[in-house]
């Protein structure tokens, strides 16, 4: 029986982010997320190896340009956080039993 399972590349980013940007551990990660276990650990080192790969020999100051990008993307990861966290309240309030195992 094949037990590979198949993840969604926005999932992929969004997890890895949390990792690279949040500074969660790997292990919280999969484990919140319900990520097969030493999955996420890959994911993480191929977004670092291409990150090295896309910054070598640029070490530079951060742009006004640069800083906005970032300041910009990090909006939105905020947003998307908060997205997800409405739609769980949502859910658990429709059915406060329906997830306690009551």
């Amino acid at each position: 029986m094949n037990m590979h399972r198949w993840y969604d590349p926005d999932f992929k980013r969004e997890a890895v982010q949390m990792v690279v940007e949040e500074g969660l551990g790997v292990r919280e990660v999969e484990r919140n997320l319900g990520i097969t276990y030493g999955v996420l650990k890959g994911w993480v080192q191929k977004h670092r190896d291409y990150q090295d790969a896309a910054h070598v020999g640029r070490i530079a100051p951060e742009s006004p340009e640069a800083e906005l990008k970032r300041l910009r993307k990090e909006n939105e990861r905020l947003q998307r956080e908060r997205d997800i966290l409405k739609k769980a309240v949502a859910i658990f309030s429709t059915d406060p039993h329906r997830y306690s195992g009551s």
